[in-house]
């Protein structure tokens, strides 16, 4: 099979990964509660003459290959939405109050159209590919629920690659950038901060504890973490997004609770800074005669990305879509004028993944703001360009034949 033989297969299947895609796009669901796009995906797979499998509480794989013995590699695309009202003037807009505005409805479509292409070619599979397809990746928890139901076992995966669609990028649609070896999305952690104070009238602050005071004290000291705690080469960011508390305003209410989010590059930073938001709530709220206490819930670390498996998947992209669409992070950075490799700030649960197994990210445009794709992710009238899917599913398909075929056992 030649690159030009998969690509005009991918494109044959172009009309049906689009209208996989609206089908997703249009009935969005969230977190574990995917319902009926589990049920979906895996009617696909069995008509690409596949056998899904149930893993963890909303997740599927299927294996395609086995043929002849070899590594196993596994390729993963997201399937959860987000609870936000989509606005986006699109004839498949979906109704129900929660979008595709981060493009796992691109992921999911792209992964089921790259199983028809690796259906189509098993015979040539030289070893095995695992199809992931992941819940939750939004609260960060659908990729850590899989491996714990046994995603990197039986077979057990050698190496594992994810593609991300990109809105809003100054690059030609269907530019693929493959992340530099190491790290490029951070860790996430969401939290919770609990002020208890002791209630009482407005006229009379001296009776009672004001939790609102200390809270507000706790939320400028944290900011004293990054700017006098971490050294200068470390980068972290600390966000308190909500403050809740009482409900009249002449009452002094009994607790305020806090919640936000840290975003660390380095698991070292990350658990110092952990460690010191307890210990500053605390200490600041008792100076107010309050107390504090900080509970961490979600969270994943670090997505590291394996330094061999960077050089290869460059390498086979250039091979397959041409070297004017195929960028590394070190060429992106020189293009950027300042020699540093970029790193986004949004985190990504594969990173569980990338902890258990050499793992790659790779980014796909998939719209330019000169031509109307001048929304971000998350945004409520965020859309994509459909027309890289079936480059997004060859890309899929050709990194796990050559890795494959590249790394014979």
């Amino acid at each position: 099979m030649t690159t030009e033989q998969l690509l005009r297969e991918a494109e044959t299947l172009g009309s049906s990964i689009v209208q996989q895609r609206r089908t997703l796009h249009q009935n969005a669901e969230t977190g574990f509660d995917l319902h009926d796009t589990l049920a979906f995906v895996k009617a696909a797979l069995q008509e690409s003459g596949l056998a899904p499998v149930d893993c963890g509480r909303a997740g599927c794989t299927a294996l395609v290959g086995g043929k002849k013995p070899g590594k196993v590699f596994l390729l993963r695309a997201d399937m959860d939405a987000l609870p936000i009202r989509e606005q986006a003037e699109v004839e498949f807009a979906s109704q129900n109050g929660r979008m595709h505005a981060c493009g796992h409805d691109m992921h999911t479509a792209m992964l089921l159209g790259a199983a028809k292409l690796l259906k189509a070619h098993e015979d040539e599979i030289e070893g095995t590919v695992k199809l992931m397809f992941q819940p939750a990746e939004e609260i960060f928890e659908g990729s850590h629920d899989m491996i714990q139901a046994g995603l990197l076992e039986n077979p057990k995966v050698d190496a594992a690659l994810m593609i991300h669609v990109m809105a809003g990028m100054p690059f030609p649609a269907g530019t693929v950038i493959v992340s530099a070896p190491g790290v490029s999305a951070p860790a996430a952690d969401y939290f919770t901060i609990t002020v208890q104070g002791k209630g009482c009238h407005g006229s009379m602050p001296n009776t009672g504890v004001d939790p609102l005071t200390a809270a507000a004290h706790i939320l400028i000291a944290l900011q004293e973490i990054s700017a006098r705690e971490l050294a200068m080469g470390e980068r972290a960011v600390l966000t308190i997004g909500t403050m809740s508390a009482g409900s009249a305003a002449n009452v002094i209410p009994d607790s305020v609770t806090m919640g936000g989010t840290l975003r660390t590059f380095d698991e070292d930073a990350r658990a110092f800074i952990k460690q010191r938001m307890s210990e500053i709530a605390a200490g600041v709220a008792a100076s107010f005669r309050a107390e504090a206490t900080v509970s961490f819930g979600s969270g994943c670390p670090t997505l590291v990305n394996d330094e061999a498996l960077s050089a290869c998947c460059e390498t086979y992209v250039k091979e397959l879509l041409g070297a004017d669409k195929a960028l590394s992070a070190a060429a992106l950075s020189k293009m950027g004028g300042d020699g540093k490799t970029a790193k986004p700030a949004g985190s990504e649960d594969f990173a569980y993944v990338s902890h258990a197994v050499p793992s790659i990210m790779l980014a796909l445009a998939s719209g330019q703001p000169e031509k109307g794709y001048r929304y971000p992710q998350h945004h409520p009238m965020v859309t994509f360009d459909e027309s890289v899917l079936p480059s997004g599913s060859a890309v899929y398909a050709y990194t796990a034949l050559r890795w494959l075929a590249d790394h014979k056992a």
